[in-house]
C-alpha cells in the first residue's frame, strides 16, 4: 500500500458502514432475545461471542485472500441474506439441550445453530475489515462510523421489539443490510443501478414481512418450555402473544392448567378453579385465576395457602406491598383473605395489560394500586412503609440439578435487595418470601443466608429471633420480622401450620421434636441445615455440597449453585438425567469455551500457516508480528471483560437484560467511536494507563451511582448511565485504531489479521467473563479487564509514541 489507500473511501461508503453496523447490532441484540425465547438463557450471551467470531473469521480470510473483500456491496447484501438463513437454521434445526448428554446428533445440531447465527457477522465483518485495511489514512473514520452506526442500532432495537416483535426485528435487520448494500459506491456506478434497485425492493419486501409477521414464520420454541408443554393439552387455546423489549408474553387457556403453589393437603376443595397460563419468553408458566376475590372458592383457597399466615399475624393489614406478582396469584389470594387494599409492583407493562383484559380483570379492582416498575426501583423510590411486603413466587419450579437458569441474574434475592425491602417495613412489619422446595436444600438455604447477611448488615445480632420458616409439600415460606417475633406470634404460626399440615422449619423458640411432622422426610434436613446456617453460616457454606453463598448485586446469580467438587458426580450422571445439558448449566460454559477457543486458534493461526504469495503477513518482521498478536489479543480480551460485566451490572439499574445490554453497548460504542475519531491525537502511553484507571474505578463509581439514582425515572437513569459510561467508552475507542496506525507504519498489511485477532480474543473473553462473574462477581471481571489493557500497554510500548518516523528493528 505504501501509505496510500488501496480503495478510496467515498462519503456514501461511510454512511453505508453506519447503516450496516446498525443492522449488525440490531441483529445481535435480537438474537439474544430469540435465543432466550427458543432455548434458555445460556444461549443469550452467546450472541455476542458469535458476532465477534464472525468478525474474526472475516479478518482471517482477508489476511489470506486480500481480494476477497473488494466487493463490499455484495458482502453487505450477504449479511441480509445470511441473517434470513440464520433465522431458518435457528427455527428448523431440531436442537434439544435435554438430549445433548446422550444423543450425539445434538452436538452437530448445536454447531449448526451457532454457525448459522454467526454467518451474518461474517458478512458485515468482511466489509468493515476490508475498509479498515484498504484505507489506512482514514481507518479511524471507518472505525468511528462502525462504532457510531452500532450505537444507533442499540437505540433502534428496543422500539422495534415493541412494534414488530423479535421475528420482525430480525427481518428488519436483514432489510437494513440490503439498504447498506445499495448505498455502497453511490452514485457513480451506472451498471449497478439494477442491482441496487433490486436490493432496495428486497429490503422493502422484508420490511413488509416484518410488519405483517405471518404465523408461518413464528419462532419455534424448545419442547421443554412451559408454553410448549401447556399447548399440548387437547383443549389448549393460544389466545394472546405480544412482544416488548422485556419479553414475549403469551397466554394459554386450558382446563388442564392447575397451579396453586403451597396449597394445603387439608384443603377441602372439591373442584379446582379455572385458570389460564401466562408465560414470559415461553417459560415460567404462571396462573391467571378466573375467580373474584369475594367468591367462596377464592376464600377457601386463600385460607389454605402459605400467604394466609399474613392474616393470622397481621389481620386487616391495609399497607401491603406485593413485588413482582406475575400472573397475580398472590394479589388475588391476599384480597380473598381480607386484605383491604394493596400495592402491586410489576415490571412488565404487558403483564399488567393482560391482567386487566382477562377474567377476572384483577388489575381493574380499585383496591389494587398497580405500579409498572421494577420492584427494586420502586422500593428505592418510595418513602412509604408497609405492614407487609410479599416477594411473590412468580417463576416455575426447577430442580436443583437443572442448568437452565444458573446463569440468569436475579436482583430480587440479593443482600442489598433484602436490605432495601427490609428498610420499607413499618414498625412490627413482616417480610414474606416464598420459594420452591429443593432436595437437597438449596434455594431455601440461600434465602436464609441472604436474609441473615442482610439483617446482620443492619446491626441485628439475634438473627434467629426475627425469622420463622415453614414448608409445604413443594414450597418454603419465610416470615421475617422488622422486630423480633414474639412468643405469641410463634404460637400463632405453630397453630397455623398444624391446621394446614405444614411443617415448621424454624421459629425463635423451636423444639427439635416439633419438626418433620406432616410431609415427613427420612431426616429433618431442613431444620438441621437451618440450625447450622444460623449457628455457623461460614462453616456450613464452606462445607456444603452446593454453592449457597448469599447473592449480592455484584454477584446476583441466585440460581447458580454449581461447585467444582460436584463435577465427578455430574459427569457420572451424564446421559442418565433428563435435564438441560445433562444437569449442569455451568459445565456448558466449559464446553463452549473449549469450542470457541479451538475456533479462535484456528482463525488466528491459519493466516500464519497458509503460505501464499498474496498473504499480507508473509513480509511482516516476526518481532512486529508477535508484538501485534499480543497487543490485539489483549485488546480483544479486555474489551469484552469490561463490556460484559457492565451490561450485566446495569440490569439492576435500567431494567431487563436486553435494555441494559442496549444501553451499555450504545454508550460504549458511541463514545468509543468518538474516541476513535480523536485517536490520531493520542499517545498510547497516556491513553492506556488512563483506561486502566477508569476501568478500576468503575465498581465504586457504579455502587455510588446506583445507590443515589436507582429510584429515579427510567429516562433519567438511562441518561445517567450513558453519562457515567462516557469516559471509559472514549478511552476504549482509542487503542484499536491508534494501535493499527502505529503498527501499519512498521508493517503494512497487518490490519486484517489484527481485526481477526481482536475478534477471536473477544469471543473467548465473552465466555470467560461470565464464568468469572458467576463465581467471583462483576468487579473481578473488571479487574481482569484492566489487567488485559495493562498487558496491551506493555506490548505496544515501543510503538506508543505520538508519531513514528522510522521503522523499528
Amino acid at each position: 500500500m505504501n501509505g496510500q489507500s488501496r480503495l478510496a473511501i467515498k462519503p456514501g461508503d461511510l454512511i453505508a458502514v453506519g447503516v450496516l453496523s446498525s443492522a449488525t447490532l440490531v441483529y445481535e441484540l435480537t438474537l439474544t432475545r430469540l435465543f432466550s425465547l427458543a432455548q434458555f438463557y445460556h444461549f443469550a450471551f452467546m450472541a455476542i461471542s458469535l458476532a465477534l467470531l464472525g468478525s474474526g473469521c472475516a479478518g482471517s480470510l482477508l489476511s489470506v485472500w486480500p481480494r476477497l473483500g473488494r466487493r463490499t456491496d455484495l458482502w453487505a447484501g450477504g449479511f441480509g441474506i445470511l441473517a434470513l438463513a440464520s433465522y431458518a437454521i435457528l427455527n428448523w434445526v431440531p436442537f434439544d439441550s435435554f438430549a445433548i448428554a446422550w444423543d450425539s446428533r445434538q452436538i452437530v445440531y448445536l454447531i449448526l445453530t451457532f454457525t448459522g447465527a454467526a454467518l451474518p457477522f461474517l458478512g458485515s465483518g468482511m466489509v468493515i475489515g476490508e475498509l479498515l485495511s484498504a484505507n489506512r489514512d482514514h481507518l479511524h473514520r471507518v472505525y468511528a462510523a462502525n462504532l457510531g452506526g452500532s450505537a444507533v442500532g442499540c437505540v433502534l432495537v428496543l422500539p422495534l421489539l415493541d412494534w414488530i416483535g423479535g421475528e420482525g426485528t430480525l427481518f428488519a435487520a436483514a432489510a437494513l443490510g440490503l439498504i447498506a448494500a445499495a448505498l455502497f459506491g453511490l452514485p457513480d456506478e451506472k451498471h449497478t443501478t439494477i442491482r441496487k434497485t433490486g436490493a432496495l425492493i428486497a429490503a422493502s419486501l422484508l420490511i413488509l414481512i416484518a410488519l405483517l409477521r405471518p404465523e408461518s414464520l413464528a419462532m419455534r420454541l424448545s419442547p421443554y418450555k412451559g408454553l410448549t408443554q401447556a399447548l399440548r393439552a387437547p383443549d389448549a387455546a393460544h389466545t394472546r402473544s405480544e412482544w416488548n423489549a422485556y419479553a414475549r408474553v403469551d397466554v394459554v387457556e386450558s382446563e388442564s392448567i392447575h397451579i396453586m403453589p403451597g396449597l394445603s393437603q387439608n384443603a377441602m376443595i372439591t373442584s379446582p378453579p379455572l385458570q389460564s397460563g401466562l408465560t414470559l419468553d415461553g417459560d415460567n408458566l404462571q396462573p391467571i385465576t378466573d375467580l373474584e376475590p369475594a367468591d367462596e372458592l377464592a376464600r377457601q383457597l386463600a385460607d389454605n395457602l402459605p400467604q394466609a399466615v399474613i392474616d393470622v399475624l397481621k389481620p386487616g393489614a391495609d399497607r401491603t406491598l406485593v413485588l413482582e406478582p406475575g400472573g397475580g396469584w398472590d394479589v388475588l389470594m391476599l384480597l380473598a383473605n381480607g386484605t383491604p387494599a394493596l400495592t402491586a409492583v410489576e415490571h412488565n407493562p404487558l403483564v399488567i395489560d393482560v391482567l386487566r383484559d382477562f377474567p377476572p380483570y384483577l388489575y381493574a379492582d380499585p383496591r389494587i394500586k398497580v405500579i409498572a416498575q421494577e420492584g427494586r426501583t420502586f422500593v428505592k423510590q418510595t418513602d412509604d412503609t408497609y405492614d407487609v411486603i410479599d416477594i411473590a413466587l412468580s417463576d416455575s419450579y426447577h430442580p436443583v440439578t437443572s442448568g437452565a437458569y444458573s446463569l440468569s441474574e436475579d436482583y430480587r434475592y440479593t443482600v442489598e435487595a433484602i436490605c432495601e425491602v427490609y428498610a420499607r417495613l413499618d414498625d412490627g412489619g413482616l417480610l414474606i418470601i416464598t420459594r420452591w422446595l429443593q432436595t437437597p436444600p438449596t434455594e431455601s438455604l440461600r434465602v436464609l443466608a441472604t436474609v441473615k447477611a442482610a439483617l446482620r448488615s443492619q446491626g441485628i445480632d439475634q438473627l434467629g429471633d426475627h425469622i420463622a420458616a415453614f414448608r409445604t409439600m413443594r414450597t418454603m415460606t419465610f416470615v421475617v420480622g422488622q422486630a423480633p417475633l414474639t412468643g405469641d406470634q410463634s404460637d400463632l404460626i405453630r397453630a397455623f401450620c398444624a391446621d394446614r399440615g405444614y411443617d415448621v422449619v424454624w421459629l425463635p423458640d423451636i423444639r427439635a421434636d416439633e419438626v418433620n411432622q406432616y410431609n415427613r422426610l427420612p431426616e429433618p434436613v431442613y431444620y438441621e441445615t437451618f440450625s447450622a446456617m444460623l449457628a455457623d453460616p461460614t462453616g456450613l457454606i464452606d462445607q456444603y455440597e452446593y454453592d449457597i453463598r448469599p447473592p449480592t448485586d455484584n454477584r446476583p446469580f441466585f440460581f447458580h449453585t454449581f461447585r467444582w467438587r460436584q463435577t465427578p458426580e455430574i459427569v457420572a450422571s451424564l446421559g442418565a438425567t433428563w435435564q438441560p445439558f445433562g444437569g449442569s448449566g455451568y459445565l456448558v460454559l466449559i464446553a463452549l469455551l473449549l469450542m470457541v477457543s479451538v475456533l479462535a486458534v484456528v482463525l488466528i493461526a491459519g493466516p500464519l500457516l497458509i503460505r501464499r504469495g498474496e498473504s499480507r503477513l508473509s513480509t511482516i518482521p516476526p518481532a512486529i508480528k508477535w508484538r501485534g498478536l499480543l497487543y490485539f489479543t489483549m485488546l480483544g480480551l479486555g474489551f469484552l471483560f469490561v463490556e460484559m460485566p457492565l451490561a450485566q451490572r446495569f440490569i439492576l439499574f435500567v431494567g431487563q437484560p436486553v435494555i441494559a445490554l442496549a444501553v451499555v453497548l450504545f454508550a460504549i460504542l458511541l463514545f468509543s467511536g468518538l474516541g476513535s475519531l480523536t485517536a490520531p491525537r493520542w499517545n498510547l502511553r497516556i491513553a492506556l494507563p488512563a483506561l486502566v484507571i477508569a476501568v478500576l474505578l468503575m465498581p465504586p463509581i457504579l455502587a455510588a451511582l446506583f445507590d443515589l439514582a436507582l429510584g429515579w425515572p427510567l429516562a433519567a437513569r438511562i441518561g445517567l448511565s450513558i453519562l457515567a459510561l462516557s469516559p471509559v467508552g472514549v478511552l476504549m475507542g482509542i487503542p484499536f485504531s491508534r494501535g493499527l496506525v502505529l503498527i501499519e507504519q512498521q508493517a503494512p498489511g497487518f490490519t486484517p489479521w489484527a481485526w481477526a485477532v481482536n475478534g477471536c480474543a473477544s469471543v473467548i473473553s465473552a465466555v470467560v467473563s461470565v464464568m468469572i462473574a458467576v463465581s467471583w462477581g462483576f468487579s473481578a471481571v473488571l479487574i481482569v479487564g484492566a489487567a488485559m489493557y495493562a498487558a496491551a500497554l506493555v506490548s505496544i510500548w515501543p510503538f506508543g509514541v505520538q508519531q513514528t518516523s522510522k521503522k523499528l528493528p
